[in-house]
């Protein structure tokens, strides 16, 4: 005879249910309160993240604008023969203030980046419950032995910056930075590449870098000074070196090239052996020294044709000599 089990009822503890109830309802305010204002956090953080890029994007597109003043320059006077001041390349001007804009731009984001994702780590570790007093402490130990040690790196970077904002040079340009002169080929925000005329690609840092001399912004000068013997007629001299200075700028090739009539300055000095006179003109960038061998060229066979000797070092003999009345010594020179 078999008896069969009555079936389990299940088994309810009604105080465990009430702890659960009451817990739930202590920390509903932290369940669903922290995560909100996490997202709230990060929702303000995105948002002011994208007002910053595009206000960085309208940066850009500004720097990228040619200035009024610039656009003016760029425009061809029909009075004149040539551009007035800044005559170049229209792709390469295009080019640079590119290279401008895409770095400034990168940097500014990644600034904003990176201030607003420390805010929201403070922010959020503030929510969890985590105290910033020693991490703050914590970070700006750290941040001080790292700044110490970069302190070179630092000066670098911010230099760089500076040098893409001011304009002070960019690729193609003609520069002296000292010890390297030659054609830049690449500006960063830490190292600076320039050709020399031998070929050498000298990496100079920009944190090292003092003073610049840009043979290529805005206009440059053709300057010649040519040789002429004492005895040389000035004016004759100075009528061969305009005409030879304005038949020059007269002819197609150089139209574009020369942005003026050349200027005789006059007597630039004296010497032993004769006066040096100085023809000067002003060229667009990076021609001016085409144009000061050609005008050296033009000025030696117009001369010529004029007659005017150009000096060569003269030595004084003394030769010594008997007469017949007695031996009395003559000089010749």
């Amino acid at each position: 005879m078999s008896h069969t089990s009555p079936p389990a009822e299940p088994v309810t503890n009604p105080q465990l249910a009430a702890s659960w109830s009451d817990w739930a309802g202590d920390h509903t305010a932290s369940l669903i309160g922290i995560p909100l204002r996490i997202a709230l956090i990060v929702v303000i953080l995105l948002v002011l993240r994208a007002v910053a890029k595009r206000a960085i994007t309208r940066v850009v597109q500004r720097v990228l604008e040619p200035s009024a003043g610039e656009a003016e320059r760029s425009r061809p006077r029909r009075q004149a023969r040539g551009a007035t001041v800044l005559h170049r390349d229209r792709s390469r001007a295009r080019q640079r203030r590119e290279q401008r804009a895409r770095t400034i731009g990168s940097v500014l984001s990644s600034a904003v980046t990176i201030v607003l994702f420390m805010v929201g780590v403070a922010m959020v570790l503030d929510q969890v419950g985590i105290a910033l007093g020693p991490l703050l402490a914590s970070a700006g130990v750290v941040g001080l032995a790292i700044g110490f040690g970069a302190q070179s790196l630092v000066a670098d970077y911010l230099s760089g910056l500076l040098i893409m904002v001011e304009d002070q040079y960019g690729v193609g340009d003609s520069v002296d930075l000292g010890e390297a002169v030659g054609e830049v080929e690449h500006v960063g925000l830490r190292l600076t590449h320039v050709r020399d005329l031998n070929g050498g690609l000298w990496h100079i840092r920009n944190g090292e870098i003092l003073r610049v001399r840009n043979d290529s912004q805005e206009w440059a000068r053709a300057v010649l000074d040519v040789a002429v013997a004492h005895d040389a007629n000035l004016d004759t001299v100075y009528r061969v070196l305009e005409d030879t200075g304005r038949a020059l700028r007269e002819e197609p090739d150089f139209a574009d090239v020369l942005l003026e009539d050349p200027a005789v300055w006059g007597v630039q000095s004296l010497d032993a052996d004769g006066m040096l006179v100085r023809l000067a003109v002003k060229t667009v960038p990076l021609q001016q020294w085409g144009v000061t061998r050609e005008l050296r060229r033009r000025v030696k066979e117009a001369l010529d044709d004029a007659g005017v000797e150009i000096p060569f070092p003269r030595r004084a003999v003394w030769v010594r000599t008997d007469t017949p009345e007695g031996g009395a010594e003559a000089l010749t020179r």
